[in-house]
């Protein structure tokens, strides 16, 4: 879904107030942009009495928009105030550094938003591939399951993608949020080797082995990775 996309679905689910507070933040997001600090990098603006409008715009979301998750059939696959801060940082045009600051000094949800935000915005390859793994490192399954989007699936190195697998399957996080799976996994034998470690471990412990293993590992096989890909149906998704 792109930002637009986002947007008008977002708008449908606000009621009037929500909808001219939304418009205001993100109106006020794109006037200021990324701006050069006394360092001269792009870490977005901030002055000396405190962080830029939008970025407290970013930090009230919650107080502005309903947090209910989205209703059956609803395009917005996001809670509400993720979704508003995802756009505003669009809006922001935010750059590494402020994403990595808002990450690093947010609450648990504006760093999920930070997370789910990264494909949308420019970033250069892999600057933000830090924040990524510091969610990995952390047992939040919303902010894991953030974490392996679009964004993980570009740039996380091919070990450091594998232990993102392992880590969904260790916190009950599902296959289906873990983006481009199917592509990555595919004929990786070091993958198998993992699982197959792990799912030992498991069984040798007398716990059961999550079901998204087994769907990975046939796609780790060596005959995988000449097979075409095939989409996952509604019912395996």
């Amino acid at each position: 879904m792109t930002p637009t996309e986002l947007r008008a679905a977002v708008e449908r689910r606000l009621d009037e107030a929500g909808r001219a507070w939304l418009d205001g933040a993100l109106t006020e997001a794109a006037k200021a942009g990324p701006q050069a600090d006394d360092s001269g990098s792009a870490s977005g603006p901030r002055s000396a009495s405190g962080p830029a409008r939008w970025e407290l715009d970013f930090a009230s979301a919650g107080r502005h928009v309903r947090s209910a998750r989205p209703a059956p059939g609803d395009p917005t696959p996001h809670d509400l105030p993720d979704a508003a801060r995802i756009l505003l940082l669009h809006a922001a045009d935010a750059d590494a550094a402020t994403a990595a600051r808002l990450y690093a000094q947010g609450t648990g949800a504006e760093r999920r938003a930070v997370l789910l935000a990264l494909p949308h915005l420019r970033l250069d390859a892999s600057d933000a591939v830090p924040l990524v793994e510091d969610a990995l490192r952390t047992n939040d399954t919303r902010l894991v399951a953030a974490a392996v989007g679009p964004y993980a699936a570009r740039h996380l190195s091919p070990h450091s993608w594998r232990q993102a697998v392992l880590k969904c399957l260790f916190t009950g996080v599902p296959l289906t949020a873990v983006a481009e799976w199917e592509r990555r996994a595919r004929g990786d034998t070091e993958l198998a080797r993992m699982l197959t470690d792990y799912a030992r471990e498991r069984t040798a412990a007398g716990r059961p082995v999550p079901a998204d293993l087994d769907r990975v590992l046939a796609l780790t096989s060596p005959t995988a990775a000449t097979a075409p890909t095939r989409a996952l149906t509604r019912e395996e998704s």
